[in-house]
């Protein structure tokens, strides 16, 4: 089950026609590099849980495959939060079996072949997938014992008071009768009401790993995920005068005369005018930027805006959200 039907807020204006998950990443839409994952793991079929736009998933994946992996569809009728999403297309599908659950911003190179098997041996109810972080104040932290089990969730603890600094990382393994539990009719979160039930009843564990993961939710986190992915140097549709440094720049860019572009993404069929600046920042699919315009501080262009020429955006999002 992957929970792909949130209205991507945070990400905005890049999401006001576009779901989160269908934005690139590198040269594929998100969604892909979290099947791919999956499918590493041997995962032959995979539910989106799909709420906000989801004909722009069936029109993305029109035979119902993605990576090899078949593609079933969940729609809720309202918003039923991560819970009732998982619940609602577990009953859609017909699914009453062990099932993985996760968020479909989150990439990660977690083994979850480990965490299914670590899962089965405790004899879990459910288990949640912990990454480290550096800062766990900003989240909240999740404590075990000796045997992965559960004991608490503390909301954003001072990095003085953290008993640990892994969190929640959005995968997650979970019997049928969590499944069943789940109250229907209405939102139920995940987080604050299923996981918490089940710790104090002593059903749920938790595995920590270190591999990379990142919540690419945000646009500084969405902006990370993408320079995983950055290259240097010219492209097509690039002036021979320009200069391109670690970003990710999509078919159809168009670059002018002059331009400089770092660490930054250009999207389908951007245009970056003459002397323009884009440092940092992301612009999205057809917007253009007038020729010396500056774009920098992680500013976020929407599809089809225009900067005009000369403008000098710091942190701002166009059009405002």
């Amino acid at each position: 089950m992957v929970l792909v039907g949130g209205m991507g807020t945070r990400l905005r204006p890049l999401t006001l026609s576009t779901p989160k998950q269908m934005l690139p990443v590198g040269s594929r839409p998100m969604i892909e590099h979290v099947v791919e994952h999956l499918a590493r793991h041997g995962v032959q079929e995979v539910v989106l849980a799909l709420g906000f736009r989801p004909d722009a998933f069936t029109a993305a994946y029109p035979d119902g495959r993605c990576n090899g992996v078949r593609l079933r569809y969940a729609v809720e009728p309202r918003p039923l939060d991560t819970a009732g999403a998982v619940a609602f297309a577990a009953a859609e599908a017909g699914v009453d079996r062990t099932v993985v659950a996760c968020n479909g911003d989150v990439l990660t190179d977690m083994d979850l072949s480990e965490l299914i098997d670590f899962h089965r041996r405790q004899g879990a109810a459910a288990t949640i997938h912990l990454t480290p972080v550096d800062d766990p104040s900003r989240y909240g932290v999740v404590s075990t014992d000796d045997e992965g089990r559960v004991m608490a969730f503390i909301e954003k603890p001072s990095i003085e008071a953290a008993p640990t600094n892994l969190i929640n990382a959005g995968t997650y393994v979970l019997e049928p009768e969590v499944l069943a539990a789940i109250p229907r009719g209405r939102p139920v979160s995940i987080e604050r009401e299923t996981f918490p039930a089940l710790a104090a009843q002593g059903r749920l564990y938790a595995l920590a790993s270190a591999a990379a993961w990142i919540d690419a939710g945000t646009p500084a986190s969405y902006l990370a995920a993408n320079l995983r992915h950055a290259t240097d140097g010219p492209a097509g549709g690039v002036d021979t005068t320009a200069s391109v440094t670690s970003s990710v720049i999509a078919a159809g860019v168009t670059i002018g005369p002059g331009a400089v572009v770092e660490r930054s993404v250009l999207m389908l069929g951007a245009d970056i005018g003459r002397g323009a600046l884009v440092r940092d920042s992301l612009v999205g699919p057809g917007a253009r930027i007038g020729d010396r315009a500056r774009l920098d501080g992680l500013s976020v262009v929407g599809a089809g805006v225009e900067v005009p020429a000369g403008e000098e955006l710091v942190g701002v999002r166009l059009p405002a959200s």
